[in-house]
C-alpha cells in the first residue's frame, strides 16, 4: 500500500501552503482523497493532471471528500466523471454532490485495503476523517503546523478526543506537512483549546464583557489582521462556555448581549 500526495496551488491565510490531495494505491487500485478546488484556470487543471499522474497505471475506484469546503470538495465530481468512479462524502454541499453518502464506520475498499469513514464534527458538522490501518487522513480536523477554525467547540473537543483514542501512527492533514507524532500534536490541540477557554474566563473575571474586548485580550498574540477570524472563534467558544453553564450569553444576540460569568466560575 502506498500513499502519494500533491498540493493544490491555492495558498492563503486559511489554507497554508495549499490543499493536500492524497492518492492511496493498494493492489493495483487507487482512491483519491480531497481533490481540492475546481475552476477553469490552468492552476487547477494542472492540479487535476497531477492527481491523474499519481494514479499512474493503477485502476481508480473512488474519490473521497473529507468535507464540503471550497478548497477540498469542488473538484471531486469532475474528477469522478473523468475517472468513471463514484464520489463519496458525508453529504452534499456547495459544488459537491456525492454519489454515496458515508456514515460513521462505513468502509470503502481499495484493492486489499479498507478506508474507514470517521465522523469528526467540529470544524464543520459534515467533517469526515479517513482511517487506513494505522494512519488517518484528517482533512481540516487537524492541520500540519497550524490550529483550526471551528464551528462547534464542544463537538470539536469530542472529535479530538475520539481521534486521540484511535492511537494512529501518522496523520495526513489537509494542509501542511505529514504529522509523525499524532498523540503529541493532538494533545497540543486539546491543550490549546483549553488554554483559550481559560483565557476567556480570566478576561471576564477582570471585567471584560464584550466580544471586541475579549478578542483584543485573548488573541493579543495573533496579528490584528486576523482578528476577524478570531472573533468567529470567540463566538464559538462563548457558545460552548454558555452550554457548559459557565457564562450567561445568548448566541442569538452575539454582538449586543452582555457576557457575564456565572457565580462561582473561575479560570
Amino acid at each position: 500500500m502506498d500513499v502519494l500526495s500533491t498540493t493544490a496551488n491555492n495558498p492563503s491565510m486559511f489554507t497554508g501552503p495549499g490543499t493536500n490531495t492524497y492518492v492511496v494505491i493498494s493492489a493495483g487500485r487507487a482512491a483519491v482523497i480531497d481533490p481540492g478546488p475546481n475552476s477553469p484556470d490552468t492552476v487547477h487543471r494542472d492540479h487535476l493532471a497531477n492527481i491523474v499522474s499519481l494514479i499512474g497505471d493503477a485502476s481508480p475506484v473512488a474519490v473521497l471528500v473529507t468535507h464540503t469546503h471550497p478548497d477540498h470538495a469542488p473538484a471531486a465530481n469532475p474528477l469522478g466523471r473523468q475517472l468513471s468512479v463514484p464520489v463519496y462524502g458525508f453529504g452534499p454541499g456547495p459544488e459537491f454532490d456525492p454519489d454515496f453518502n458515508l456514515v460513521d464506520g462505513e468502509v470503502v475498499s481499495v484493492g486489499e485495503s479498507q478506508i474507514e469513514a470517521i465522523h469528526t464534527p467540529g470544524h464543520t458538522p459534515d467533517h469526515l476523517c479517513y482511517r487506513l490501518g494505522e494512519v488517518l487522513f484528517t482533512g481540516d480536523h487537524i492541520m500540519g503546523g497550524s490550529t483550526v477554525i471551528i464551528e462547534d467547540a464542544a463537538s470539536y473537543m469530542d472529535s479530538l478526543d475520539r481521534v486521540r483514542r484511535l492511537e494512529m501512527s501518522r496523520l495526513y492533514p489537509g494542509h501542511g506537512p505529514v504529522i509523525e507524532e499524532p498523540d503529541e500534536v493532538i494533545g497540543a490541540y486539546i491543550d490549546h483549546r483549553r488554554m483559550r477557554e481559560a483565557q476567556v474566563v480570566a478576561a471576564l473575571e477582570r471585567g471584560v464583557g464584550d466580544i471586541g474586548g475579549l478578542v483584543a485580550e485573548v488573541y493579543s498574540d495573533v496579528d490584528s489582521s486576523r482578528h476577524f477570524a478570531a472573533a468567529m472563534q470567540m463566538r464559538t467558544m462563548l457558545t460552548k462556555l454558555a452550554a457548559d453553564g459557565l457564562i450567561t450569553w445568548d448566541p442569538a444576540n452575539a454582538d449586543g448581549e452582555p457576557i457575564e460569568l456565572i457565580e462561582g466560575t473561575s479560570a
